[in-house]
């Protein structure tokens, strides 16, 4: 196992102390250490390295994120294309802007809790098991929240990003090649992330849905650049005012429509006058409509007619409803051609 020590790092071409500089003070003094593509697999104890500031160490076999505890002036760390598989251990780093841990095995990002100044947070492209998806610790989100200005979560296949709302100062956002699929989503977030001013979402599904780039620009004022291509504010003008027409005409045409809504009386006079039977025709298969009288049918409800009606007579009454039931058991035998039982067909044709 191949492990980054004090010697190792003594040992290195570019390790050049002053001439009245011991080694121990050299490494105490030490600002970078670059031993990127080394066949590193593991971090040994370097805290006499109090002053170190940027760490390369891109390209190795680091499996875990140990003995950095002590690097409370490290701004820069570089740990992509290595074997990590879980952020850890990074809490003491009150200093970090700039985090890459690209090409990993991470499943979730967490971990970040109190690296209030991380400025960069690169996670792109992690080698995940198929089928799933990077996803977010709510509480390193917060602890990023004020923070992050630069998200990289390229070809991680994640669906969904609504979380990263929280992210109130991020301005650049580089998704490319995932999952994202909702055009709806992403105008939520590009409306809750009032910096934003740049974001590449090329490669994902919702690139190919009609009109996303017109509708991911009316969703944020502050974006200048979208898939790598500049807003100019021509275009932003111009589909501004496309918007304010068409809201404009859905507004005309709801009120056009709640005029004719409001001319149309609820219950016209034909239907106030006549009541509507359907009959049914078995040869033919289509009902019609018998229209019967509000006098006729008081009649067969065995109910008294209104009181203006000329046929106030018990005894017309009496006989007009006989007549009635006659004309209409008529009716309904030559129309299904069998006969109807009295009592049933004007308990089932007259309500």
């Amino acid at each position: 196992m191949v492990r980054l020590t004090l010697d190792l790092i003594a040992k290195n071409s570019n390790f050049k102390p002053r001439k009245e500089e011991t080694t121990l003070q050299y490494l105490r003094k030490l600002t970078h250490i670059n031993f990127s593509d080394r066949n590193i697999e593991a971090i040994d104890d370097l805290s006499l390295c109090k002053n170190l500031s940027v760490l390369y160490l891109y390209d190795n076999h680091i499996s875990q994120i140990t003995n950095l505890n002590f690097a409370t002036n490290l701004t820069h760390l570089y740990l992509q294309n290595n074997c990590i598989s879980c952020i850890e251990n990074l809490s003491s780093l009150k200093k970090l802007e700039k985090l890459y841990l690209g090409g990993n095995y991470i499943a979730v990002i967490e971990g970040l809790e109190g690296l209030e100044g991380l400025r960069e947070l690169h996670v792109e492209s992690q080698k995940l098991p198929l089928g799933e998806k990077l996803l977010f610790d709510p509480r390193s989100l917060h602890s990023l929240a004020k923070s992050l200005s630069i998200l990289n979560i390229s070809n991680n296949n994640i669906d969904d990003i609504k979380d990263l709302e929280i992210l109130e100062n991020l301005n650049e956002l580089i998704a490319v090649d995932n999952q994202l699929l909702n055009v709806k989503d992403l105008e939520f977030l590009l409306s809750k992330l009032m910096k934003l001013w740049k974001t590449d979402l090329k490669g994902n599904p919702v690139c190919l849905k009609p009109k996303y780039r017109d509708r991911l620009i009316l969703a944020s004022k502050s974006l200048d650049c979208l898939d790598g291509k500049e807003i100019k504010s021509m275009e932003r003008q111009f589909l501004i005012n496309w918007k304010a027409s068409k809201d404009a005409k859905k507004i005309s045409k709801k009120r056009n429509s709640k005029k004719e809504d409001d001319s149309i009386p609820y219950i016209s006079t034909f239907e106030a006058v006549h009541h509507i039977l359907p009959v049914y025709y078995p040869q033919v298969g289509k009902p019609k409509l018998l229209f019967i009288s509000d006098s006729l049918r008081y009649m067969a409800n065995e109910n008294a007619p209104p009181e203006n009606s000329p046929d106030n007579n018990p005894k017309v009454i009496e006989e007009t409803r006989v007549q009635t039931r006659g004309e209409v058991l008529a009716f309904c035998n030559g129309a299904t051609g069998r006969p109807v039982n009295n009592s049933a067909a004007l308990s089932t044709t007259i309500p």
